[in-house]
């Protein structure tokens, strides 16, 4: 295999996850029956871009389908994280009526909403039919295609440009990143700007956060690596936020490398440093995450093979794509875990792939009243938190497993 990006041959492997299903690929009882399809998830790391990626064995129509289970509306989190940003890019870059923003991967439209409620002229890229039609039906402007240079230029011609282009955890899930990029440096007016949200691989490595690994994550990403993928495309970084996000995330700033207005700042620096000293430019700190996956596979299955020995109940919480990587790798399955609750009703009724645990509404918890909860969007903790806390109420208890296993 050679990198998506500089063409190199990849030697420098990470993890190796086995063989799993497509983590949003959930199942309709209908299909319970038939066989399921799984690939193998290895990612291994270029040592000349320093690039971390997946092996490709999935094609994004496969995964991003017209009934993808993923709404940004039904996190809280999210949606006030979504709020705070547009309040911040408004007020940073002086956006108004007369401005245009375009959010690549817009899902249902959640990020979209306050910019759009302010009067600026809003359009979405979103390839998924069902979330795209929950942000037509909020008055947005939704392409549904998957964004690739020939549909920017398409896009231009007609003359959309963004002052300013939205791009949230979208990066990591293209398979042609030098394509992808490109196509954001098309549609970006000569001053505009373009942010970019991604999970941290340094956050990853220091958490132990294997389970964010899955096939639509086909990159996972640095400053390091962003920056040559970007000067490529004729970007050039000037910010950067370290986010508290899906457990440890970048917020990149970038703009036209010919025409752009910006200073870059100390903070892009900064980060530079951090990634340096955290040894993401050498090849030894990729290994140690296989160790660490290995620990917690064992560790959770321990945990719930003694459960069911003392005659415990566990239950999980939330059907996220994490989760399914981390139930798949440990082995578990209904013996285990009775069922998985999520509030999302798209999801509700179906199973999860892989494992095959059945995904209920909340108010199973409470009829059912189990001795452990499993959250499994570790990352959702704070929220989920709060929200479960009446699980006290018969003293059942709340478990993790990254980056170790918990139970208070």
């Amino acid at each position: 295999m050679r990198c998506r990006h500089c063409g190199s041959d990849l030697s420098l492997h990470m993890i190796d996850l086995g063989l799993a299903p497509l983590a949003n690929a959930y199942l309709s009882q209908e299909v319970l029956g038939k066989p399921e399809r799984s690939y193998p998830l290895r990612v291994l790391v270029c040592e000349g871009c320093w690039l971390a990626q997946v092996e490709d064995f999935s094609k994004p129509d496969e995964i991003f389908q017209a009934d993808y289970a993923y709404f940004s509306g039904y996190s809280t989190t999210w949606v006030e994280h979504c709020r705070n940003y547009a309040k911040d890019m408004i007020e940073r870059f002086s956006l108004d009526p007369t401005s245009s923003v375009i959010e690549v991967g817009s899902n249902d439209g959640t990020l979209l909403g306050p910019f759009f409620d302010a009067g600026m002229r809003c359009a979405g890229i979103e390839p998924t039919l069902g979330t795209a039609e929950a942000a037509r039906a909020l008055g947005l402007e939704v392409v549904t295609e998957f964004l690739t240079y020939d549909l920017a230029v398409r896009l231009r011609t007609r003359g959309l440009r963004a002052d300013l282009l939205v791009a949230n955890n979208v990066l990591a899930h293209v398979p042609d990143i030098n394509d992808f990029v490109s196509a954001c440096s098309m549609l970006l007016s000569d001053d505009g700007v373009a942010t970019f949200e991604f999970p941290h691989l340094q956050e990853l490595l220091a958490g132990s956060q294997f389970d964010t690994i899955y096939h639509e994550h086909y990159s996972y990403l640095s400053l390091v690596s962003v920056e040559s993928v970007f000067s490529q495309a004729g970007l050039m970084v000037f910010d950067v936020e370290q986010l508290s996000t899906h457990g440890g995330s970048l917020r990149v700033y970038a703009q036209r490398s010919d025409s752009g207005i910006h200073e870059t700042l100390p903070s892009v620096a900064a980060v530079r440093c951090l990634e340096s000293d955290a040894g993401l430019a050498t090849p030894h700190v990729y290994s140690r995450l296989q160790v660490e996956a290995d620990r917690i596979r064992d560790e959770l299955r321990e945990f719930l093979l003694g459960a069911r020995t003392s005659g415990r109940s566990v239950a999980a919480y939330g059907a996220a794509a994490k989760g399914n990587t981390l139930l798949n790798y440990a082995g578990v399955d209904s013996d285990l875990v009775m069922f998985v609750v999520d509030r999302n009703p798209v999801k509700q009724g179906k199973f999860l792939p892989g494992s095959r645990i059945e995904i209920v509404a909340e108010d199973r918890l409470v009829e059912t009243r189990p001795d452990y909860v499993l959250v499994l969007p570790w990352n959702l903790l704070p929220e989920l938190s709060d929200q479960l806390s009446y699980v006290r109420e018969w003293s059942g208890s709340l478990v993790t497993a990254v980056p170790e296993l918990r139970v208070w």
